[in-house]
């Protein structure tokens, strides 16, 4: 069984009409295994992996896909599991935040906090976890707001440009995945 169909609950009634699109479950499931189970060469742990998409699946309140997620991360560590729930926890907002260029779109401006990781969580966490969490509460929740100072924070933090590509990747693919399983699951409570 491929991990939306895990995610979303979907019946049988779903997995027939997910046939009709056989393609893109198997890209989905491809993207899935290349991101978060394969060794890419792109020097992501797996726990930074599993542990990003925890922290990504808490963000957007999925409780399903969090506890998928977080399973991965206890696998390896339960207290990084720990942080990275009260971080996320400490980091969930309503969001998108961030600020247009001068025009039209800046009524639309708005003003919210980065994830703040105190010095107890960054010493469980380690620098690069610690700045892979904090870039991926800025895409989810700052997007807007893009700016090369944060592939600079990633760099400081050891992160090289692989693991910078695939980090990012990896946010971009679950922002589509918990999406793809939120609308799975309406159409299962249809």
């Amino acid at each position: 069984m491929d991990v939306v169909s895990i995610l979303s609950g979907a019946g049988d009634d779903i997995a027939g009409l997910r046939d009709h699109r056989r393609v893109a479950v198997e890209q989905t499931q491809l993207a899935y295994d290349l991101l978060l189970e394969s060794g890419d060469g792109s020097s992501m742990s797996r726990l930074e992996r599993w542990a990003v998409a925890a922290f990504v699946a808490l963000l957007h309140a999925d409780a399903r896909a969090a506890d998928h997620y977080l399973g991965g991360v206890r696998e390896v560590s339960a207290d990084v599991a720990l942080v990275v729930v009260r971080l996320a926890g400490e980091g969930a907002a309503a969001g998108p935040y961030g600020s247009y260029p001068a025009g039209p779109l800046s009524v639309e401006d708005v003003a919210g906090p980065d994830l703040a990781i105190d010095s107890g969580a960054a010493a469980a966490l380690g620098d690069r976890l610690s700045a892979a969490l904090r870039h991926a509460h800025r895409l989810v929740l700052h997007p807007r707001d893009a700016a090369p100072a944060w592939l600079e924070d990633l760099a400081i933090a050891g992160w090289d440009r692989p693991g910078i590509v695939t980090l990012s990747q990896l946010v971009s693919f679950l922002a589509y995945q918990l999406r793809l399983v939120a609308g799975l699951r309406a159409l299962q409570e249809a």
